[in-house]
């Protein structure tokens, strides 16, 4: 009978322990490496490269679980995507292999319906928690992949800036009702509420790790919704990856619970490969993939796979696209005097002291794209060839603005311009790169009354001395005189509006209405290309413009 019974012993211990063993969550046999890039800008040779991340996505595919992620900004910001209209990078990020994306404000800058084409187009699905249609979600608020059994939850988020960010009537309708939002409220409740139960809907679906792809950033003007407030508002996230700021910040901080969540930018160009790491005994860490060489990675180690074959082909596209001739003009665009030249024979500047009929259409260009300023400053010394009478090619346009400055409007008060209108003269009749070309606005500018603008140590704009004369009289806007006290739709680019470009201090604390849209020499394109119909007309074809800057001096 005690045999009896400990054979029995024996046989319930081996059921319970095979039960338990059967009960048991699935364990990671290999690491899992979440491979991430943010804000590739279509930089795609630059840094790594594409070619250099497929390289690296093989080599730990080796000996490891590995998840290809992007958390947004990809295909916009070189004329390799402006000239496909994103469809080249869509195109090289299905060679690359990604698992999962997510939308970041500039995904949106073809327009609505060109995104939602560009998503099918992809072999990898799009994710977003909070990007939704009139209430519904536009894409899946999470995806959960398995290794080894182990169920690992992406959530996607992107930034509740994306309408300013971004043109806002790409997320309107016909009548101009706003029918696409982020969930952004002032106190971001909607955002987390958002995060939460999309982590929560995943772990009740088995995720034993949930990872966020972000694309929020660390800026402050972004509150309540950088990653940082979402983290300390939500629990049950195990990483964050981020985009958005152009940051490579690795940060561990505490959720509402006060557990750990990671967090990892890799910045922006693929300049770094960001690597999350969930290791077999379960913990997780973040490092960034450098590439420090002014040679990119690809030309660097002569990368050949098929990843190099499918940009060099996506380029070859573009240089042929870029010859295509799109538009004439029927006089020279300037930046030169058509007539002065120097003691020794070479052309002489003229787009950083004078208005110039290549002046007048930049400025109109931003005028026009920006959907209702009324008011367009262009910096002259961000307009940089001459554009020859005849037949215009792509090429020809996007090389006018080459620096990759960014449409943005803001709302200004009178006194703002007429402040911005001094400095922008101050230098006269010397060359300054911030000499602003103009639309929407007249002025009458007398050179002889010394500038009454002050400056810091930095040589920065303080402010205009009230004691002494003004440079700047009659101004109008749209033909109606400006009023200091009125507030004022202002276009120009976000160097000047937002970062101080070339001294423009006025500006702080302005309220940002649109915030670096599209690329400059994308806004000329669009001008040129669909708005003029391809055709620059008559009206451009004085050399000094249109008259909209006026000299005078004492005594006129």
């Amino acid at each position: 009978m005690k045999r009896l019974l400990g054979i029995l012993l024996v046989l319930c211990l081996f059921l319970s322990c095979a039960a338990t063993a059967e009960n048991a969550a699935p364990a990671l046999e290999k690491d899992v490496i979440v491979l991430y890039t943010s804000d590739v800008h279509c930089g795609v040779d630059q840094g790594w490269g594409y070619a250099g991340l497929y390289t690296i996505k093989e080599s730990l595919s080796a000996s490891n679980h590995v998840f290809l992620v992007d958390d947004g900004d990809a295909i916009q910001g070189e004329p390799i995507g402006t000239m496909t209209r994103g469809e080249a990078i869509i195109n090289i990020m299905n060679t690359v292999g990604y698992d999962i994306a997510i939308p970041g404000n500039h995904e949106f800058d073809y327009g609505m319906e060109r995104f939602l084409e560009l998503t099918e187009k992809a072999n990898y699905p799009y994710i977003s928690c909070n990007f939704n249609k009139e209430g519904e979600f536009v894409f899946d608020p999470y995806i959960i992949k398995e290794a080894d059994g182990v169920k690992i939850a992406f959530v996607g988020v992107t930034t509740p800036m994306a309408p300013r960010s971004s043109t806002p009537r790409y997320f309107m309708n016909d009548e101009g009702k706003f029918i696409y939002g982020f969930l952004q409220d002032e106190t971001g409740e909607l955002l987390y509420s958002a995060v939460q139960k999309a982590v929560d809907d995943a772990r009740a679906e088995g995720a034993q790790y949930v990872i966020v792809i972000g694309h929020l950033g660390d800026e402050a003007e972004v509150s309540p919704w950088m990653y940082s407030e979402v983290i300390a508002n939500t629990t049950g996230i195990d990483a964050w990856l981020d985009g958005h700021s152009h940051d490579t910040e690795q940060v561990v901080m505490k959720n509402k619970n006060g557990e750990d969540v990671v967090r990892s930018a890799c910045g922006t160009k693929l300049a770094n490969i960001g690597a999350l790491t969930i290791k077999t005994d379960g913990t997780i860490s973040s490092e960034l993939f450098g590439w420090n060489s002014r040679i990119p990675a690809p030309k660097l180690l002569n990368l050949d796979n098929e990843a190099a074959r499918a940009v060099a082909a996506a380029t070859d596209e573009l240089n042929e696209a870029l010859s295509e001739v799109v538009a004439k003009t029927s006089a020279d665009l300037l930046i030169n005097d058509p007539k002065a030249r120097t003691d020794d024979g070479r052309p002489v500047r003229i787009i950083r002291r004078t208005e110039t009929n290549l002046g007048d259409l930049c400025a109109d260009a931003y005028l026009d794209q920006s959907g209702g300023a009324d008011i367009a400053f262009v910096n002259g010394g961000g307009i940089r060839i001459t554009i020859s009478k005849g037949d215009i090619t792509r090429n020809d346009i996007l090389k006018v603005h080459p620096f990759g400055n960014s449409l943005t409007v803001i709302e200004v008060t009178g006194q703002q311009v007429l402040d911005a209108l001094e400095w922008s003269v101050h230098s006269l009749p010397g060359e300054f790169g911030g000499f602003n070309q103009v639309a929407g606005i007249t002025f009458e500018v007398d050179p002889t009354i010394e500038s009454p603008c002050v400056m810091d140590e930095n040589t920065m704009f303080s402010h205009v001395d009230e004691t002494r004369e003004r440079r700047i009289r009659n101004v109008l806007v749209k033909g109606e005189p400006l009023d200091p006290e009125k507030l004022y739709k202002l276009v120009s680019v976000d160097y000047q509006l937002l970062n101080n470009g070339d001294g423009y201090t006025m500006y702080a604390g302005a309220n940002v209405l649109q915030e670096s849209v599209k690329l400059d020499n994308q806004v000329l394109l669009d001008y040129i290309t669909g708005t003029l119909g391809g055709v620059i007309g008559e009206e451009y074809a004085a050399p000094y413009g249109q008259g909209r800057i006026v000299f005078t001096s004492a005594g006129e």
